[in-house]
């Protein structure tokens, strides 16, 4: 069910403005904007401090729609590009930013691009191959409820963090790691978090058999994020005539693989073994990127002809992509972080109108299980 909203138009009759309503309330004003358009559905607190300032009742500001969400209609926009003609910038399906500049809605791509790290400090000193190092660090605040540590290789969860530090003021940090290693990391207690999408041989099944052998004292929460595609991710054009993985073998196609314990790898090198190619036969084959995004990076520069990665990864660089296994993607938590404030607003999270409809309209991911307890 979706919920409702008068917040606006009850806000207006009072003639409070979204700043002093937020200021009031403790939140931000783009927490009050984003309630207004039914993209945030405030907790029981807030649903109740709005009430109080505005003296009305809850049900007032507040009710259950029954019917299908519905998405805005379509907007005509003007596509704005560094190139002469902008059109060829631009493809279906493709991801763009908007911006209202006087009376026009301009469209710019939202493509991935290159920026300065976001950091809190640089390492001092680092021994050789050593676990730890001294930083120095610019500002002190690491010891939070706010922020949140995950490992995998999901593209979507950069929109998951962007929600979560947009109306939830949680600060998501994503560690690339195969999926075995984000288990791993987990198992050691130096992650919140860990995502996966390995599939068990014997049975079929995603990530459950192996998190049982990990974790055999049943210490972890396992909730479903979404079902995924991936496949054949190719330079845009499919210039090499690649049409499945026993192409990859020919003399003229290099590659950029996934580490070991990646769950890409894995579906990769099974695909390899059915088509009977050695790895041998792969250019590129010892050639590693840590995700999906620097993967699809390196074949969108050139500088590979394919790689295995989700449809998300590939559609974000502009990519030719060729669907090879449906996947589900876990996230697993460690009990002892399950009650942190942090932890329980990204699992919140997951139940939002707003951020299932980015996964699905931005990365192109099934949502139908978003959220989805598997182990409670």
């Amino acid at each position: 069910m979706e919920t409702l909203t008068h917040l606006h138009q009850i806000r207006e009759q009072r003639g409070f403005s979204a700043a002093q309503i937020a200021k009031l309330a403790g939140v931000s004003r783009q927490t009050i904007y984003a309630i207004e358009a039914g993209d945030y559905v405030p907790n029981t607190t807030l649903a109740l401090q709005l009430a109080k300032i505005l003296e009305v009742k809850v049900e007032d500001l507040f009710a259950l729609d029954s019917g299908p969400a519905e998405l805005p209609p379509p907007l005509a926009v003007d596509l704005l590009s560094a190139r002469e003609e902008s059109s060829d910038h631009f493809s279906k399906g493709q991801p763009v930013q908007l911006c209202r500049v006087g009376k026009r809605t301009v469209a710019i791509p939202a493509s991935p691009q290159p920026v300065l790290p976001l950091a809190d400090g640089v390492i001092l000193e680092h021994a050789p191959r050593a676990a730890v190092a001294q930083v120095h660090v610019f500002q002190d605040d690491l010891d939070t409820e706010k922020r949140l540590l995950i490992a995998g290789c999901d593209p979507g969860m950069t929109l998951l963090a962007q929600y979560l530090g947009r109306f939830e003021d949680v600060d998501m940090i994503v560690a690339q790691s195969s999926s075995q290693q984000a288990l791993e990391w987990l198992r050691e207690g130096k992650v919140h978090i860990a995502g996966s999408h390995l599939r068990d041989a014997a049975s079929g099944e995603y990530n459950l058999p192996l998190i049982r052998k990990l974790f055999p004292k049943g210490d972890v929460k396992v909730v479903t994020f979404a079902i995924w595609e991936q496949g054949l991710a190719l330079r845009a054009g499919n210039p090499k005539s690649i049409r499945s993985v026993a192409d990859l073998g020919r003399r003229n196609v290099t590659i950029i693989n996934r580490p070991k314990g990646a769950g890409s790898r894995e579906l990769l090198d099974n695909l390899l073994r059915e088509a009977g190619v050695g790895h041998d036969q792969i250019r590129g084959y010892d050639r590693e990127a840590s995700g999906h995004l620097q993967a699809a990076l390196t074949v969108s520069m050139n500088e590979a002809d394919a790689c295995i990665a989700t449809r998300s990864a590939a559609r974000a660089f502009g990519l030719h992509f060729i669907p090879l296994a449906t996947e589900r993607y876990d996230l697993i938590v460690r009990r002892s972080f399950a009650k942190m404030d942090a932890v329980e607003s990204l699992l919140d999270a997951l139940n939002r109108a707003a951020v299932r409809r980015k996964l699905e309209m931005l990365a192109g991911y099934d949502t139908s299980h978003t959220g989805e307890v598997l182990i409670a």
